[in-house]
């Protein structure tokens, strides 16, 4: 207990920090739910991608509040790894999509062309 703060503020100041904490967390998972939504439904790949993004940073919060609350160093470096393998996740996923939109891109500006469907898949073989 805190020397000079008596019994009844003490309580109310412990009762103030667990609701708040409490409200924390809601909030957060909170939003977790409405990122996998989005991540679900997301009307384009990116949105998809930001929203998957958004989710894993907002467990790393979940993950630093544990471990402040809990107070375990080896959460917080749970944390870092979390952080790195969200961006590697990120950045492949991004890559994907690149890949993804070039292709679409091609396909069409050949289909504007008029080119045949054979002659286009022998193009995309020969460039294998």
């Amino acid at each position: 207990m805190v020397p000079g703060v008596n019994v009844i503020e003490f309580a109310k100041i412990t009762l103030a920090v667990s609701v708040l904490r409490f409200e924390v967390k809601c909030t957060i998972c909170g939003l977790i739910i409405l990122c996998l939504i989005r991540a679900v439904l997301g009307p384009r790949l990116a949105d998809r991608i930001v929203a998957i993004n958004m989710i894993g940073t907002m467990t790393i919060v979940e993950i630093a509040i544990l471990a402040l609350y809990m107070r375990e160093s080896y959460l917080f470096d749970v944390c870092l790894i979390y952080a790195m393998i969200s961006f590697l996740a990120v950045v492949v996923l991004t890559k994907i999509y690149e890949g993804a939109y070039q292709e679409r891109k091609l396909k069409s500006q050949s289909l504007k062309k008029g080119e045949p469907e054979a002659d286009r898949k022998e193009q995309k073989e020969e460039e294998q």
